[in-house]
């Protein structure tokens, strides 16, 4: 699959290199990816299914999102078979094509998920579905790039691309990586910053929401900006000096062996988002929201939903309903805080419910 052991630049100078660590390293990496994330998406996606009747924006994301890594974790099986078998590939063309092309539409498809998300909580605005024409034409090079090569007698699946088309894909890279990666990157940051300020300094809206709410606000924002960019960033960084270094006209074979080990290292750690996701949904989500279908059916006809469609909290609910208060503070169904007026997701999303 990753088998690059011959990198070529423009002047095809020539770095071999051997890459015997990925046998054990992916496989291993791999196998615990797809046994965490398949049951983790799996058991999030048929929650949702089972309990969520009426779905609201952050619903909508975070079903997105969980098929996006469960779509992922389904190819894993075969990434696993060729690093066993020392990145032999077995499984053809088509699929090598697929997998590669499924492994980045993950991956930026979550972070433009993400990137959806923050600015959904900041502004309030339900438009799930807008990116995704955008995010599919972005990504179909990837197709064309990815391919499968003979090399010393046995099959290989090129995670970028072969020497021949590599220029074309330096380029494709660069574009890539700043509208898929950077770009989403700063509006997450700006979203989230803003956000922390207006929790630290918060209006006559917040007020009611108390300290301690705020304070475990702030703690989920900066947890979900920890992860991200602990899953993400370090990737781009070593991939980006990858591409840089195999473009160059003359090659630090040393340094090149560095850098792709870095990024090879790197590469499976990203996955770990698909696992990372649903953890995430039931640390800061699971409890409450069990505790909240269980107060919901004990006070049943007690009009205890007459707020959600208002413009901010009632005091006497929130205290009847400590988890009600908890979800209220931090969104619907995704763990990631919210403002009061955000509670008319269910209006502004109607449209997109009467459509699923």
């Amino acid at each position: 699959m990753e088998m690059l052991d011959t990198n070529a630049s423009r002047e095809q100078t020539v770095c071999k290199f051997s890459e015997d660590y990925k046998q054990i390293y992916l496989s291993l990496t791999y196998s615990i990816i797809l046994m965490l994330g398949m049951p983790l998406n799996g058991m999030v996606l048929w929650l949702s299914w089972r309990q969520t009747k009426r779905w609201s924006c952050a619903t909508i994301y975070l079903v997105n999102l969980m098929v996006a890594d469960l779509l992922y974790v389904l190819t894993l099986p075969f990434l696993i078979t060729t690093y066993s078998l020392g990145d032999r590939w077995p499984f053809g063309e088509l699929l090598c094509r697929l997998v590669r092309f499924l492994f980045y539409t993950n991956l930026y498809g979550s972070i433009l998920l993400l990137t959806c998300i923050s600015v959904h909580r900041f502004l309030g605005v339900c438009h799930p579905l807008r990116s995704l024409p955008y995010r599919t034409r972005l990504l179909l090079p990837t197709l064309f790039f990815s391919h499968t090569e003979y090399i010393d007698g046995q099959m290989i699946c090129y995670d970028m691309t072969g020497p021949e088309n590599f220029d074309q894909f330096f380029a494709y890279g660069v574009v890539l990586t700043l509208s898929g990666f950077v770009f989403p990157s700063l509006v997450i940051l700006v979203c989230y910053s803003l956000m922390v300020r207006s929790l630290i300094k918060p209006g006559e809206a917040l007020m009611k929401t108390g300290n301690a709410t705020r304070a475990k606000s702030i703690r989920t924002i900066l947890l979900v900006c920890g992860l991200f960019t602990l899953c993400f960033v370090p990737f781009h960084i070593t991939r980006s000096f990858y591409l840089m270094l195999r473009f160059l006209p003359s090659q630090d074979c040393q340094l090149l062996i560095v850098v792709s080990l870095a990024y090879k290292i790197w590469r499976p750690l990203v996955s770990m988002s698909s696992c990372l996701n649903p953890i995430l949904y039931f640390l800061l989500v699971g409890n409450n929201r069990v505790r909240l279908f269980q107060e919901l059916r004990q006070n049943k006809g007690k009009r205890p939903m007459a707020f959600a469609f208002g413009s901010g909290h009632d005091p006497r609910v929130l205290e009847s309903s400590p988890a009600l208060g908890s979800l209220l503070s931090r969104g619907s169904a995704f763990p990631f805080p919210s403002a009061p007026h955000l509670l008319t997701d269910a209006l502004s999303c109607s449209l997109i419910n009467k459509n699923l």
